[in-house]
């Protein structure tokens, strides 16, 4: 297909794009050239691949090769171009003369290896990558050096460009792409020249101007001729240019700009970006605009990106402005949808262009449009979060005022920085996220890091009085300004990002160390003077003290001696131990706590005297405590308020302090156990009392523990650190039933703790010395542990009261107590994880998975594969007993008369089906416990008799119809066995039963049966065919109806194709192997054809057979089949004796029966073959090759309302693939070769092998896997 163009630059006659003119030299050579070397036309391919030459050497020589023969190098680089596609076809001289650029294409299509997908621009590697770049400045370099001659020829672009359009249309992926690239980077390089000619034009006309506006005298007329004629030179060019371009955007960039293939559309906005902003009074207009605003609807990821990465280099230059104001009014409101884009990287390119157009003009955007963008600085991605943190620097922050640029440096309360450190404030205050002001901080640190470390301006505004004039801070203002100066100092000591926006530990540079470095210096120097009167003024305050309190946590202890400050941390010890006296708040304590844990640091000069501050408190708080606990034993049952609440604060300061500090020397475990006993016994100990009592003897066994693990340890402290453990263990225990139910939980969780750490896991590591220490609970203790999870985590969402004490019933209190509950149910799972209670109890909780699937959901879902990973087996065996549970409570509940139709029944078979997800796809991986499930679960059905009597389904039969549920994720061989296994179970009157009640037996027995097809299609032919002799040679017609049978049959079977007969052979054998225990299917004697695909009802009839007095009627056939012998010889077994008594029962009817089977067998055959006529060819219209649409889908495009586009495509007649596959592989076989007897067939076919069974006095079981089913009794 060639492109007509008319190039109408001049008045010299043009020939059309796509024309091809003659060379007027080495026509003979062309041929001759490509028929002595077949590689050369690829070296210009394999020179870009090398990229290791110099691109401009490449075309130069190239231009030196069209100088002298302009087909040879015209063939080449049309070869080139062929070859980047990936094709290996070869345009000859022969075709470049005579053929047309259409028929070169669908040629070069014929030729095209379909082997692999890939091709050059989609090659990984390194290489290719480089290959790519060579390709892109080959294209260039090469306009760029024919720029001043060989592109006005008439003859090279017009052949390239016609190439490149038709290419551009091919429905080859490769060549599409390919194309498109060569052609949008060749529009580029056009836009190059295009832009020197403008300007050559311009500097020419001024020249022009000047010489002709001179007097006469002095005007020379040679020069304005001369002039004169350049212009009219360079406006041809400029013609021609703007033809080629036009040419180019019209025949390549309208089309594939919507391209089915997202990288081809972003290769268009790319590119068309380039052109308006290197050429923007050309391209800078609505005309070209439009294609970029459309674009940013693209469903594809990628395509928005470059739709936006090329608006920020327009809106970049401010000089365009004022031709962006109808784009920016029609697309703003979708740029400001894009900040909530679900790619990131689309989202953070959004705001930083609404960046853009803020610093270009501030009236665009309206308040709504930056509030949209001003909560993103909260967002858990940082990169979003910092683009959003510039956007909102950029708008509150970047205007000071005029008198603030020229003034010098003012310090404190006078810095410039003091409105904008207000203003960051009030920005954090409206926006009533308060618990996130670390991530306001990390949003703005990268543009605003100056402003943000602006400390002493900080606490001038906290300790300072106001100025004359000036507002000063609310109380809510403060704590908000030393929640922001918190977080800057642990975002300049720390130098990563908050808890849930890092990517990682990155490693610094030294540039970022030294900042690192300096900053900590600078705000210790501050602090230790400051942070000992911020202290004092805010004591009261929790809130402001808490935060006030983390400061020294990053100080840099060092500047404390080197900078002479030793009386600056006299009086921060001073306030810390003020702050530890006046205050009971836990988390005012913990940070103190925390902060003497700071400052205590071995290393530095200032240990001594910070440890002699903490040993001084530490000494009076134990001594009131024991003195209080003292007399309050003493008093008896009569418990007084205020030495009640003196215990309780002093307890909760000395609990706090043992948390990170070593109180071993002081005996707190002797007096804290006289504590919980004397709660225990008089039973009306304060909650918290006793909460806080837990918790302390809890760290000192923890003490202890870590102190023994450390290194050598004496035998009198490991014996008295386990009399501890146990004690405190049978303390907790206790405490489980005590009447308040945060006691409960507290005791609860310390107990889970306790266990889990002195398990059988405590002497890995190299710590074999602590055995001693190692500690199983009793079952006792595991039971009072379940039951306690059982009546506290599983409770519906109103029963509040079971677990809060009273708490408002309100949103957040929910939220609260669900929180409570989840980490109840951790810590108990933790201990099953871990083995420290028996994996059975774990039944409890997986049974509870669908009822509490959005509470607690995630946690057992996690249990259970922690558990599988552990023991498979266990673990499947705890998930069958859950099921058996739920089966017994639904039982309890409806009685054994239920309905399978019920919401319960359903709810325990939806459970056992998410259940059955769980084990993966890899059956290999799992194949032990999925039998053991199996056997666990047959054995539960068949244990209890029917409380109705004989003749009745066993009480929890229906239990098979929740097992089969697993039926799919066992093997084909376990199939087998798993189903001989069944039969153990089974009398010969469950094997007739049809009625509704014994559907769940029928149902299962089907599941076991069924799903052969998966994995019988790789069995041999061989098998197949010899198993066929041996019935051939076994059943010998014996009359002449028979004999006529069997010739047609041989004729028929002479006919049959290959794959036809081993098929055939195949589904016979599959159906012997998919019922063990029955009799062997006949030889069919026809072409077997699979039937198509069964509906709905025929798949549920499959399950549930038609009893046998519903059968249809089928033909008579002869009888003499009826003699042939099974092809499995099964393992004869002892008869228990219900068998024997049966056979003995059934002895007289025997002749009846025989009768009866070969009448079965005659309907079984018939109907065989009706179902093999009946399953003709499939699908045999399925002919036509799939060719790709290389459009966008009608959902996906977007109307052009400007000018109409011709979507047409070439229509290329593509030939049969070398590597296409025959239908037969296309088409696996996902029939069921069951699927071809009637459903009465099969019953018919289920009476015949348990009438064999047990006429021959043969049993058959599988000896694979048999381990696992053992039992005593059958």
């Amino acid at each position: 297909m060639s492109l007509p163009l008319s190039l109408q630059g001049g008045k010299k006659g043009k020939k059309a794009v796509g024309e091809k003119g003659k060379g007027a030299k080495g026509t003979g050579r062309l041929n001759g050239h490509h028929q002595e070397n077949g590689m050369e036309n690829m070296m210009l391919f394999q020179v870009v691949k090398l990229g290791r030459s110099a691109m401009q050497s490449v075309v130069d020589d190239w231009i030196e090769s069209y100088k002298t023969d302009r087909d040879v190098a015209l063939l080449d680089l049309i070869n080139f171009f062929i070859q980047c596609s990936g094709c290996k076809g070869v345009v000859s001289g022969e075709m470049f003369r005579n053929m047309q650029n259409s028929e070169i294409i669908r040629r070069m299509t014929e030729e095209f290896d379909e082997d692999s997908g890939d091709y050059p621009l989609t090659i990984a590697g390194p290489q290719w990558k480089r290959f790519k770049t060579s390709f892109c400045e080959f294209i260039a370099v090469l306009v760029r050096q024919c720029q001043y001659s060989i592109i006005y020829d008439e003859y090279m672009m017009d052949t390239v460009i016609s190439l490149l359009t038709g290419l551009s249309d091919s429905q080859v992926r490769a060549f599409r792409h390919t194309s498109t690239l060569a052609a949008m980077k060749l529009m580029t390089a056009l836009v190059n020249v295009a832009l020197n000619l403008s300007i050559n034009m311009d500097n020419t006309q001024r020249q022009y101007e000047s010489e002709r506006n001179k007097i006469v005298a002095k005007r020379a007329n040679d020069r304005l001729e001369l002039l004169l004629q350049k212009r009219k030179e360079l406006q041809e060019n400029q013609d021609e240019i703007e033809n080629m371009m036009n040419a180019i955007f019209k025949g390549v960039f309208v089309h594939r700009y919507r391209d089915s293939i997202a990288e081809i559309r972003a290769i268009c906005i790319e590119e068309i970006g380039v052109w308006m902003k290197l050429y923007s009074d050309a391209f800078l207009n609505d005309s070209y605009l439009k294609y970029v605003g459309w674009t940013m609807h693209d469903k594809q990821g990628e395509v928005r990106l470059k739709c936006l990465t090329a608006l920020q280099g327009l809106y970049y230059n401010r000089e365009l402005n004022t031709r962006l104001e109808l784009f920016t009014s029609r697309f703003k409101d979708r740029i400001v949808s894009m900040t909530l884009d679900k790619e990131y990287d689309v989202a953070v390119q959004a705001i930083k262009l609404l960046t853009l157009v803020l610093h270009s003009t501030d009236e665009v955007l309206s308040p709504e449009d930056c509030e949209s963008v001003y909560h993103l600085v909260y967002s858990a991605h940082r990169p979003v979060a910092i683009a959003a943190g510039e956007f909102l620097f950029k708008k509150l922050f970047s205007q000071r005022e005029p008198e603030e640029e020229g003034a010098p440096k003012r310090r404190g309360r006078q810095s410039p920085n003091t409105n904008l450190i207000k203003t960051t404030v009030f920005f954090f205050l409206e926006s009533e996220l308060h618990e996130h002001a670390a991530y306001l901080v990390d949003s703005l640190w990268e543009c605003g890091a100056e402003l943000l470390k602006d400390w002493e301006c900080m606490t001038s505004l906290l300790l300072d009085e106001p100025l004359p004039g000036e507002e000063a801070l609310t109380d809510r203002q403060e704590t908000a300004l030393i929640e922001i100066m918190l977080c800057t100092v642990r975002q300049a000591a720390e130098c990563h990002p908050p808890v849930g926006r890092g990517t990682g530990k990155r490693v610094m540079t030294a540039k970022e160390k030294k900042t690192q470095l300096d900053d900590r210096t600078r705000m210790t120097e501050l602090f230790a003077v400051s942070l000992p009167p911020l202290l004092a003024k805010y004591a009261v305050d929790s809130e402001k003290v808490t935060n006030l309190l983390q400061l020294p946590q990053f100080f840099d202890l060092e500047i404390y001696t080197t900078g002479r400050l030793e009386k600056h941390l006299e009086s921060l010890l001073r306030q810390i131990r003020e702050i530890v006296e006046k205050h009971t708040d836990t988390e005012v304590l913990e940070v103190c706590s925390k902060t003497y844990h700071a400052l205590c640091n071995e290393e530095f000069t200032i240990f001594n005297r910070v440890d002699i501050a903490r040993s001084q408190l530490l000494d009076e708080q134990v001594d009131k405590f024991n003195r209080l606990l003292e007399d309050f034993l003493q008093e008896g049952e009569e418990v007084d308020e205020d030495d009640a609440y003196q215990i309780l604060s002093t307890l909760k300061r000395i609990t706090a302090f043992h948390n990170a500090h070593d109180l071993s020397q002081w005996d707190l475990f002797t007096s804290n156990f006289k504590l919980l006993n004397t709660g225990i016994e008089n039973g009306d100990m304060p909650e918290q009392i006793v909460i806080q009592s837990l918790q302390c003897t809890h760290y000192v066994i923890l003490w202890n523990l870590a102190k023994l693990s450390e290194g050598s340890s004496r035998k009198e402290d490991m014996v008295t650190l386990r009399k501890q453990m146990r004690a405190f263990c049978m303390m907790c225990q206790r405490y489980l039933t005590n009447v308040n139910t945060a006691v409960k939980e507290q005791a609860f969780t310390i107990l889970c703790d306790v266990l889990l750490i002195f398990s059988h896991q405590m002497v890995s590591g190299g710590r074999e010395h602590l055995e001693p220490l190692v500690y199983c609970p009793e079952d006792s203790l595991q039971g009072e542990l379940l039951s306690f999870i059982l009546n506290h985590v599983f409770i519906d969402q109103d029963d509040e009261t079971n677990s809060t004490d009273g708490q408002q019933d309100d949103e957040a209190g929910k939220i609260e107590a669900l929180h409570k509950r989840r980490n109840l149910l951790a810590a108990y799972c933790k201990l099953i994880i871990y083995c420290v209670v028996d994996m059975k109890t774990g039944a409890d909780i997986f049974k509870q998975y669908m009822r509490y699937y959005n509470d607690y959901g995630d946690i057992i879902k996690e249990t259970m594969s922690k558990t599988r990973q552990i023991d498979k087996i266990q673990c499947a065996k705890t998930l069958i007993l859950s099921l058996q549970q739920l089966f017994n409570e639904m039982l309890s509940e409806l009685g054994h008369s239920f309905d399978r139709s019920s919401s319960s029944f359903c709810g325990i078979k939806e459970l056992a089906r998410r259940f059955s997800l769980t084990f993966g796809l890899d059956q290999v991986k799992t194949r032990d416990a999925i039998a053991m499930l199996h056997k666990d679960g047959i054995e539960f059905a068949f244990k209890e008799p029917s409380p109705q009597g004989e003749g009745n389904p066993p009480l929890h039969l229906a239990f098979l119809d929740i097992l089969s549920e697993f039926s799919s994720k066992l093997m084909r061989q376990d199939k087998r066995t798993v189903h001989m296994y069944l039969e153990r179970f089974m009398t010969f009157q469950m094997a007739l039963q049809r009625e509704d009640c014994w559907l769940p037996l029928i149902s299962y027995r089907n599941s076991l049966q069924a799903g052969g097809d998966d994995d019988t299609m790789s069995v041999m032919s061989g098998y197949s065919s010899r198993g066929s002799s041996v019935r051939s040679k076994k059943a010998k017609p014996t009359t002449a109806a028979a004999a006529a049978a069997a010739a047609t049959a041989a004729t028929a079977a002479k006919r049959k194709l290959p794959e036809e007969e081993s098929s055939s052979s195949s589904e016979v054998w599959q159906q012997s192997m998919q019922t063990p225990v029955m009799m062997p299917s006949p030889h069919l004697t026809s072409t077997a054809m699979r039937e198509p695909k069964r509906g709905r009802d025929d798949s549920y009839m499959g399950v549930y057979p038609l009893p046998h007095d519903q059968q249809p009627p089928h033909q008579h056939t002869p009888q003499h089949h009826q003699q042939q012998t099974p092809q499995h010889i099964q393992t004869p077994m002892d008869y228990n004796s219900q068998v024997t008594w049966m056979l003995a029962q059934r002895q007289q009817e025997e002749a009846r029966q025989q009768q009866e089977r070969a009448m079965n067998y005659a309907k079984l055959r018939t109907n065989l073959q009706h179902a093999i006529r009946r399953g003709t060819g499939l699908m045999e219209e399925d002919e036509e090759p799939i060719v790709e649409d290389v459009m966008m889908s009608s959902e996906g495009r977007m109307d052009d309302l400007n000018e109409g586009m011709d979507f047409d495509t070439m229509d290329i007649d593509l030939p049969p693939s070398k590597n296409r596959r025959e239908r037969s592989e296309l088409k696996p076989d996902y029939f069921d070769p069951a699927s071809i007897m009637d459903e009465s067939v099969s019953s018919l076919l289920l009476s015949c092998a348990y009438i064999s069974k047990y006429q021959s006095g043969e049993r058959g079981f599988s000896i694979e896997y048999s381990f696992f089913f053992e039992t005593d009794q059958i």
